[in-house]
């Protein structure tokens, strides 16, 4: 198991191979990057497998999820809060429109459209509960107690402006 200090010279002090063997061992042990996605792989296929059965895919409910917390709120609000671009945003919220499972709200004269979860999406939410809860425990199962408490605890300190569209 790599050390974090060990991690963290590896990346400031990379070394010159012609090669490129040294490059590819570096990045192949400790490349942060292609081990969260492949996590994230692993736990999005959990989720997904859970909930194909409710018609929706497991960043929509994410963001249903989030949209029910948070709403109503803009598009830019939403985008923020879930660290998704625009477009990404706006792929995944058509179907949650189409659906009926969010909807827009309408304002006092005003351009903007707040979107709000609908009482379908609700419904949504309470019926695909239990099979949301056997996915988080399958990752649990998977990834363990220790780890699930680190990337919660790594994930809610991360502030809201890092991301930019």
């Amino acid at each position: 198991m790599l050390h974090m200090h060990h991690l963290r010279e590896m990346s400031r002090n990379p070394r010159s191979d012609t090669a490129g063997d040294a490059v590819i061992g570096e990045i192949t042990s400790s490349c942060l990057l292609t081990r969260t996605r492949r996590l994230s792989r692993l736990i999005t296929n959990t989720y997904v497998q859970a909930l194909r059965h409710f018609g929706v895919n497991a960043p929509q409910f994410s963001l249903l999820v989030l949209i029910a917390k948070f709403g109503p709120a803009s598009r830019a609000e939403i985008g923020r809060v879930n660290y998704q671009d625009r477009s990404t945003l706006t792929r995944n919220l058509a179907l949650l429109l189409a659906e009926g499972w969010v909807e827009e709200v309408k304002t006092d004269g005003g351009r903007s459209r707040p979107i709000a979860i609908s009482a379908k999406g609700r419904q949504l939410l309470s019926s695909a509960a239990p099979a949301w809860r056997q996915a988080q425990a399958d990752v649990l199962d998977l990834i363990g107690d220790d780890a699930a408490a680190n990337i919660l605890r790594v994930v809610d300190a991360i502030p809201l402006d890092q991301f930019q569209d």
